[in-house]
């Protein structure tokens, strides 16, 4: 693996256009830039077709036969399908609005990264099989060939695309490149050109019922563990129910939090809250992942991946399911779960237990996020908090794409923050909430090959968050996404050394005072307060 450039060296972008037509150039699958090609058993497992081994950086991709043949039916296929990829194909007129909205883009200066030209490189070749003009004038009417070369370019970009959707938020059109990305990889999907680390993960959730291939065992130890630290900190055993039948709520956190830190400290928070309030709840090994990588593969995926929480919240006979701080969970159940999986007609309405705030939003869906519940918690008062407990923190907060921009999911943990802690200030506000920026690894791009390429991506957030540390002292970087917290580390690490992160959910637990607790002199890290 090659390392990664030093800051300086990769904060040196050109902007400067490219001296040939971008049809006239091929991707370079340089270390650090592309993923590793996926497992042929996790493609076995999942049914997708063309298992073998292979790299992208091979001359030969091993494709099938009549590769021409699948790409074109399947195309075809989901542009009768899903009448916003045709919609999307027709009626960009190539204004440009959006070629600086990219992260990508933005930190390496690649032209293929604007969400125009990468549209493009699928639509250019719709062109040529699909339409009149295309067949008829070729280049002319911005139409091309499919070809092996395009198809390595297919893969080079569309898994340097993190589906943030910023982009289709400055469209005058409203055409949403990510939707366009994800038909670019269901298409790759068709030939066998997936990466590993979605695939893998997909396969394991399979297998296990969560990304990380940790088996129920483990999944029981891992909450034993932070159970153990809760009492450390507080002196309060508490006792979480686990594949309980008859529980009112099932709770599904992203396995990131059960099994990573910072996202354990996030657990922690959870476990305590549910305590504290006798919260009627249990989590599940077998629907022990919130978090949807079908999102990154195909619409069939994340169906098949998004059904399994539904499945054990039936078998268990819960009334409705509370959701941990995950992205792309909760884009899938906001976005896609009605038409998918839903409507979830076996459970009720949810209703708190504890205020009996009726969730309108969730009556489909029957899901909650737990930034919702909480900041309802907090607004009627039901749990008692100490803010000076976190005043050794000076917090910001980003806003994970998959719950700002796609769900709407933006006052709430704010609400949270400005009251478990004191010191808390905003990013510029062209970098948050709506318009927030990608951590720059996610859509399954959060691993270590791809790692130039992640802090490339991610350096937008990272200024903003080193204008906040540099203006007002900053040292956390808040967020209620498990690869945001999973990822945001190493670009902070990288780009603003000194910054922390955390969930949410961690800075409610150092905040919650509870009933029968001990003097509490440390946090969830083990760290004074002082």
């Amino acid at each position: 693996m090659a390392s990664t450039p030093k800051p300086e060296e990769l904060a040196k972008i050109s902007y400067n256009p490219p001296e040939r037509d971008w049809m006239d150039t091929k991707p370079q699958f340089r270390s650090g830039t592309w993923c590793y090609a996926s497992k042929p058993d996790s493609l076995k497992s999942l049914g997708l077709p063309n298992p073998r081994k292979w790299s992208p950086s091979d001359e030969d991709w091993k494709l099938p036969e009549n590769w021409k043949e699948i790409i074109f039916e399947g195309l075809r296929e989901r542009l009768h399908k899903f009448r916003s990829l045709r919609l999307f194909m027709d009626i960009c007129v190539r204004c440009g609005a959006c070629a600086d909205k990219c992260h990508f883009y933005l930190g390496t200066g690649d032209p293929k990264n604007m969400p125009v030209l990468r549209a493009e490189l699928l639509r250019s070749v719709y062109r040529k099989d699909f339409t009149m003009a295309g067949k008829i004038l070729g280049k002319f009417a911005g139409a091309r060939e499919l070809t092996e070369d395009v198809i390595k370019e297919w893969f080079y970009y569309f898994f340097q695309c993190t589906e943030c959707r910023r982009c289709s938020l400055f469209c005058p059109y409203g055409i949403d490149t990510a939707e366009i990305t994800i038909i670019g990889r269901e298409l790759l999907n068709l030939i066998g050109c997936n990466i590993d680390w979605i695939t893998s993960p997909a396969a394991n959730c399979y297998r296990t019922g969560n990304h990380l291939g940790i088996q129920p065992h483990a999944l029981v130890d891992m909450i034993d563990f932070c159970v153990d630290d809760i009492k450390e900190v507080t002196g309060i055993k508490i006792e979480p129910t686990i594949n309980r039948k008859g529980a009112e709520i099932l709770f599904i956190a992203p396995s990131g939090d059960v099994f990573a830190d910072p996202g354990t400290y996030t657990m922690m928070g959870y476990l305590m809250l549910f305590h504290e309030l006798g919260l009627d709840y249990t989590l599940s090994t077998y629907a022990s992942e919130g978090g949807n990588f079908g999102l990154f593969n195909s619409h069939e995926m994340m169906k098949r991946l998004n059904s399994k929480m539904y499945a054990e919240a039936e078998r268990l006979g819960a009334k409705w399911i509370l959701g941990g701080e995950c992205g792309h969970m909760w884009r899938v159940i906001h976005q896609y779960m009605d038409t998918m999986n839903g409507p979830a007609g076996f459970m009720e309405q949810p209703v708190s237990p504890v205020t009996g705030t009726r969730f309108e939003n969730a009556k489909s869906t029957k899901m909650v996020h737990i930034t919702e519940f909480t900041s309802d918690l907090i607004k009627h008062n039901a749990i008692k908090l100490d803010s000076s407990r976190n005043d050794q923190l000076r917090v910001t907060f980003h806003d994970s794409c998959n719950v700002s921009r796609a769900m709407g999911l933006i006052e709430e943990p704010r609400y949270i923050l400005n009251h478990v802690c004191n010191n808390f200030f905003e990013m510029p506000e062209n970098t948050i909430k709506e318009e927030t920026f990608c951590c720059g690894s996610g859509s399954g791009l959060n691993t270590d090959e791809f790692m130039e390429m992640r802090m490339a991506g991610g350096l937008p957030r990272a200024n903003a968050v080193r204008h906040v540390h540099d203006k007002h002292g900053v040292n956390l970087l808040s967020c209620i996404c498990a690869i945001d917290r999973a990822v945001l580390p190493s670009l902070m690490d990288y780009w603003v050394p000194g910054v922390a992160v955390s969930g949410v959910h961690e800075l409610v637990g150092n905040a919650l005072v509870m009933r029968g607790e001990k003097e509490r002199t440390l946090d969830l890290r083990m760290q004074s307060f002082e």
